[in-house]
């Protein structure tokens, strides 16, 4: 038997333990900056498997430190995973659905939790087979991607510094077995924008008596459409999509003001200034035209793409290849979701997985942010065992 299936079968092992901690973060979900129980429960698992750990880091992270028994190696592996849920009412029949009305884990951060204190145990156990530093962090509010900048601003990347990250999301549209690892972009920078029109408001029957900002808003939003097919080269990928529009009180007034807003994903730095320029230009430009005023406004931050390293993808993905087989890892698998994970990554080599996750002989297909999002919990002990052997890999590097 191979290391990495020693490891697998040591992870199924702690499936019952897996499981058992998911289910009770998934009945108590816990919204952005306020995973107080959450947090209670990592510091307290980790305190038990003798790391050294702090809380309270980016307002409600945590912190676990531990170091390999063996000589030499100067690797300080970061080992991130998130820790909140969405604003979101469960629509599932799970005897586990939340008990928190109005809030649920429905991006699978119950399960990353709860995979990530699987690795730990399993770092644990076998400490006297890795030299280095691993360094795990539990992070708050990914879901309005800030909670990585917090724990950055409150020195999570001193003492002792990173010089490598590994990260992973569960993935309810890859099938359970299946992993993605992948060279380079694999997640999409996101900036959002918001757009105020204001025209001059008058009787329906009298539109040339105003200016008409619901006229200029359809126009804008028509024209936003040739940004990506007509500006942007076909060799990138890119987004703008509009998620909300306001305006108007009756169907017999014309407003004087419409508000409307969106999002923009790219893979590129360079992709994300164009999409901002031409956002602006062709705004203006339509509202000029129509004798509206526009005022354009961009997130004050962009949360940069998530993009891997490919020495260490390499080398996460030779164990990946071991642990479920060649064919099951696809080293091309891309998605336009945005993650504060970028952060990290920016800041070191790294790498980012996604685990499938998803089952349709069991009906889990629910995409992620959905009511009645599920897992194949038969995904996590894959999670654990991949991410514990790719760590000691790197952490017995010279």
């Amino acid at each position: 038997m191979t290391a990495v299936a020693r490891l697998y079968a040591e992870a199924e092992g702690l499936r019952e333990r897996l499981v058992s901690v998911r289910r009770d973060l998934h009945a108590h979900p816990e919204l952005a900056f306020r995973e107080a129980r959450t947090a209670g429960v990592v510091a307290s698992r980790l305190s038990e498997l003798g790391f050294e750990v702090q809380t309270g880091v980016g307002k409600t992270g945590v912190v676990g430190i531990l170091e390999g028994d063996k000589r030499g190696g100067g690797e300080v592996l970061l080992l991130r995973f998130d820790m909140d849920a969405l604003p979101i009412l469960e629509a599932t029949d799970l005897p586990y659905r939340s008990q928190n009305e109005g809030v649920m884990h429905a991006c699978g951060h119950d399960a990353h939790t709860s995979i990530g204190l699987g690795v730990a145990e399993l770092l644990a156990r076998h400490r006297d087979d890795w030299a280095g530093i691993a360094k795990f962090i539990f992070q708050p509010a990914e879901e309005n991607v800030e909670g990585a900048l917090a724990m950055i601003q409150d020195g999570v990347l001193n003492t002792p510094a990173p010089t490598r990250v590994l990260s992973m999301h569960v993935d309810s549209k890859m099938p359970r077995g299946k992993l993605g690892v992948t060279d380079g972009p694999i997640m999409a920078s996101t900036d959002d924008f918001q757009i105020t029109l204001r025209g001059r408001g008058t009787h329906g029957s009298t539109p040339h008596q105003g200016a008409d900002p619901i006229v200029a808003a359809a126009q804008v939003i028509s024209a936003l459409q040739t940004v990506v097919s007509r500006n942007i080269s076909p060799m990138d990928a890119a987004v703008v999509s509009v998620g909300y529009i306001r305006g108007g009180t009756a169907q017999n007034i014309i407003p004087d003001v419409v508000e409307f807003g969106g999002t923009m994903r790219s893979y590129k730095d360079e992709v994300t200034t164009a999409l901002r320029a031409r956002v602006l230009a062709i705004t203006t430009s339509v509202a000029e035209g129509l004798g509206v005023e526009a005022i354009v406004v961009f997130s004050d931050h962009v949360t940069p793409s998530v993009v891997n390293d490919p020495a260490t993808t390499a080398i996460v993905r030779g164990v990946a290849q071991r642990l479920v087989g060649a064919p099951n890892v696809l080293s091309d698998y891309r998605l336009a979701w945005a993650e504060d994970a970028s952060y990290f990554l920016r800041r070191m080599p790294g790498t980012y997985v996604f685990i499938g996750a998803g089952n349709v002989e069991q009906g889990i297909t629910e995409p992620h942010h959905s009511p009645r999002f599920r897992i194949d919990e038969d995904a996590m002990p894959i999670a654990a065992a991949l991410l514990t052997a790719s760590a000691m890999a790197l952490l017995q590097r010279d």
